[in-house]
């Protein structure tokens, strides 16, 4: 096995070669670490790589499985953390000039969970700052670049991990999803991304779109996000949101096909602008849903298009965090944050209070027609990967978007908490990645991991990588 295919093991095959001694921490740490240092120049998926930190815990990893310590979980595996979260004594810039010399003294609960559970630490993966849009652009280090084809987006806000896991560079990595940020760079890099329910992983410090913003895992495999879920899943004091899960293992939850599910499809939830060619890719793989036992119906739910709900509550938690200091810092912020901000500042506390209003009676629609449903299939996103470094497409399909416009598939279960997840659904006549999303009803997050895992074993995509090597 050489080097590259060492970087492409998925974590449940790392542990198991590692526990029968087979294969070594300290390799498979080197290895990766080569590759980022080979890689990260062109794509810029991380912000910060911490090499030295690495390769102390995979030689401690390494130690402990020579000892027969090896009951963690995650021992000796790679992980990479998004510079939105906190790390103890590792930069975390939160792509902001701000903040670019930032070394916090605490880590995020989910980080200590991580590191108590042997994780080997890689660094932190670029984002846009304060996570504020679908690129993962920012005046620390610029754009990441799409692995499968570089000038286009990796998405965002988390596209520096989702770089990362495409192209090898760790087989873990962690995300944050306030509108579509983890979900958006899975399928524009054509790797599996979940946003658990809301809560399920603890968030602290807070993001700025509290209500808004989920934690939860990006991986290549369905079954390494379940194995990571395992690990930062659960209630923590710090985030008075959090709670603990309703099933006792993510892993486990993956077996047992799908055979007998209700599953409801969408290709624009009777709203969205889609691409053609991606919604056909994506209509083919929610067809396989059929295949494997499944009751599926074409649907258009009902419901209209919740963006200026999105909308009000993102723009105006914007403006909170720079209420007090927004004139001093304007001409550090990214430019499309500044006019978020500066919109922001203009709703009323009575207009964003009646938007709550709607957001409540939405996530009852949403409620009600899940009562029908098992899981709801919808493009992840309504075209494929648009150039680095642009805040939005402009256009989709000839119709022009703006802002969080064009991701009208995600930002729904932002506002109900309900999990979803992306798959890999195909590839457009250009190389690039679509994403098919995967809905569940509120908590119930294991339906979901189950259904991934079983459309992931009828159409495999582990195998597939990006022109970069």
């Amino acid at each position: 096995m050489d080097a590259i295919d060492l970087c492409y093991l998925p974590a449940t095959e790392l542990r198991r070669l590692y526990a029968e001694r087979a294969l070594s921490p300290v390799e498979v740490t080197r290895a990766v670490l080569e590759r980022i240092e080979r890689l990260n120049p062109t794509l810029n998926a991380f912000i910060t790589v911490t090499a030295d930190l690495a390769m102390d815990q995979a030689l401690s990893a390494e130690r402990d499985y020579a000892a027969g310590r090896a009951d963690r979980p995650l021992l000796g595996v790679p992980v990479s953390i998004k510079d939105l979260s906190v790390t103890r004594g590792i930069r975390t810039t939160r792509g902001s000039l701000i903040w670019k010399d930032w070394v916090p003294d605490f880590d995020a609960p989910f980080v200590e969970r991580l590191y108590a559970a042997g994780c080997v630490m890689l660094g932190k993966t670029n984002t846009p700052e304060l996570g504020w849009k679908g690129d993962s652009g920012n005046r620390v280090i610029g754009p990441t670049h799409n692995p499968w084809q570089h000038g286009r987006t990796a998405g965002g806000s988390s596209g520096g991990a989702g770089a990362a896991v495409a192209a090898g560079m760790g087989p873990l990595a962690q995300g944050s999803d306030g509108a579509g940020s983890i979900r958006i760079p899975s399928a524009f890099c054509g790797i599996f991304g979940f946003k658990p329910s809301f809560g399920l992983v603890p968030s602290y410090p807070p993001s700025a779109v509290e209500s808004l913003s989920h934690v939860g895992p990006m991986t290549r495999t369905v079954r390494d996000a379940a194995l990571m879920l395992d690990v930062m899943a659960g209630f923590d004091p710090r985030d008075r949101l959090s709670l603990d899960p309703t099933t006792p293992s993510f892993v486990a939850a993956c077996d047992g096909g799908v055979a007998g599910l209700r599953v409801a499809w969408s290709r624009d939830l009777g709203y969205a602008v889609v691409d053609p060619e991606v919604g056909d890719i994506a209509a083919r793989a929610a067809a396989a849903f059929a295949d494997l036992g499944c009751e599926v119906e074409e649907v258009t739910p009902g419901w209209e298009d919740p963006f200026q709900i999105l909308d009000a509550i993102w723009s105006t938690a914007m403006a909170g965090v720079f209420r007090d200091n927004f004139e001093q810092v304007r001409d550090q912020l990214d430019p499309g944050l500044v006019r978020v901000i500066e919109d922001g500042r203009q709703i009323s506390g009575v207009d964003l209070a009646a938007a709550m209003q709607r957001r409540s009676q939405f996530a009852d629609q949403v409620r009600q027609f899940m009562e029908r449903y098992d899981l709801l299939l919808t493009p992840t996103m309504p075209l494929a990967a648009f150039r680095a470094g642009d805040d939005h497409p402009g256009e989709i399909a000839g119709q022009p978007v703006t802002r969080l416009s064009w991701t009208p598939f995600t930002y729904p279960f932002n506002l109900t908490g309900q999990p979803a997840a992306t798959v890999p659904a195909g590839f457009t006549d250009a190389g690039l990645p679509v994403g098919l999303q995967i809905v569940g009803r509120l908590r119930d997050d294991a339906t979901v991991l189950r259904a991934a895992a079983a459309i992931e074993e009828a159409r495999p995509w582990a195998d597939r990588r990006p022109p970069v090597d």
